[in-house]
């Protein structure tokens, strides 16, 4: 099966929109059994080195909602005590939901992400990662709690952080084509209008969906062939 590498944090806007978009551009192409998505993690707490920043989120929800508006996005609902600070365990979780099923991770990334955008779960907690988990019909809860009780996925998680770090990703929310290179927020250029956080806002500069499309084809090609 044909894979395309996807870089992003879990509680990331803009890479939430990148998963989405792949989603959709894949099921364009009928090839959601032909083509896989490989999640890796890039946790952004660890490259800011500060918890997860809500007033940034919450910054951002608006305009991510309005290139994938059936995604159900919302800013947060839940008590500010209760605002995910760190993405790590979501993010273990999903690489080994991947040990056993590529499917399993794909469906676990996109509902963990239903959980922290459209229900305002806290994502940092054992216990509302694996209520993801139950919504998911291709990972196993039992097995996804032993494997995250164990610990043994948090070395895979920072070696994908190294792996960022080291020219594999600028940036949550990077697909690595076929080819090997990489590109940040596929076709969607973004500026800040009205000074630094925590004043002004996020502004969609240019994009073009169809880059997704392109990533898709190019992805489902025979090697040798363009």
């Amino acid at each position: 099966m044909a894979g395309l590498v996807v870089y992003s944090d879990l509680v990331c806007p803009w890479a939430t929109v990148v998963v989405l978009r792949l989603h959709e551009a894949r099921a364009r192409a009928g090839a959601d059994d032909e083509l896989s998505l490989v999640h890796r993690a890039f946790p952004l707490e660890l490259l800011l080195e500060r918890p997860i920043a809500r007033r940034v989120v919450d910054a951002e929800i608006p305009l991510c909602a309005s290139l994938t508006p059936g995604f159900g996005w919302s800013l947060w609902q839940g008590r500010a005590e209760e605002y995910p600070v760190t993405s790590l365990l979501a993010l273990e979780a999903v690489r080994a939901a991947g040990e056993s099923s590529t499917r399993g991770a794909e469906q676990l990334d996109l509902e963990l992400r239903r959980a922290f955008f459209s229900r305002s779960r806290c994502i940092s907690l054992r216990h509302e990662v694996l209520a993801a988990a139950a919504a998911c019909p291709d990972v196993d809860v039992d097995q996804l709690a032993a494997a995250l009780d164990s610990g043994r996925f948090r070395a895979a998680v920072m070696a994908d952080f190294a792996a960022a770090r080291a020219g594999a990703a600028p940036c949550s929310g990077t697909v690595v084509r076929s080819d090997g290179t990489a590109v940040c927020n596929p076709g969607t250029r973004t500026g800040w209008n009205g000074g630094p956080m925590p004043h002004g806002t996020p502004v969609l500069l240019d994009d073009d969906p169809t880059v997704y499309d392109d990533l898709v084809r190019a992805a489902l090609e025979p090697v040798g062939v363009s």
